[in-house]
């Protein structure tokens, strides 16, 4: 299966980058943390990275999305993982995904608690 990507705006200020295929290992792997770290480049601060159309991970997907929410991280923004499910949802249990990026089901959860949560970037 092709990996694909889109990009789209919520308000307030908040980015969805979502994501269908697989995360593994390979040159699409790549492509997509330079989408992600150039959206965080040109500004984006709140950004929601939807993974309800992914169905498998490896740990090169993880540490791609954990290279990511480090630099979101030192941009003083906020990045929030959503959609997680079946095989995804397990390997992020392994490894405690949720100590690196906030889990959310859904992309309105996730929107949510950004709304919810004006003041630091702790959340």
């Amino acid at each position: 299966m092709i990996t694909e990507t889109k990009t789209r705006k919520l308000n307030p200020g908040i980015t969805v980058f979502e994501i269908s295929g697989r995360l593994n290992l390979g040159n699409s792997l790549l492509s997509i943390e330079t989408g992600i770290k150039r959206l965080i480049d040109q500004g984006a601060r709140k950004m929601i990275v939807d993974l309800t159309d992914v169905n498998y991970i490896d740990s090169s997907g993880i540490g791609m999305l954990v290279a990511c929410a480090g630099h979101m991280e030192q941009c003083n923004g906020r990045m929030r993982i959503a959609g997680a499910h079946g095989p995804v949802a397990t390997a992020f249990e392994v490894v405690h995904m949720e100590r690196i990026a906030p889990l959310d089901e859904t992309v309105e959860a996730a929107s949510a608690a950004f709304e919810g949560h004006k003041g630091s970037a702790a959340q």
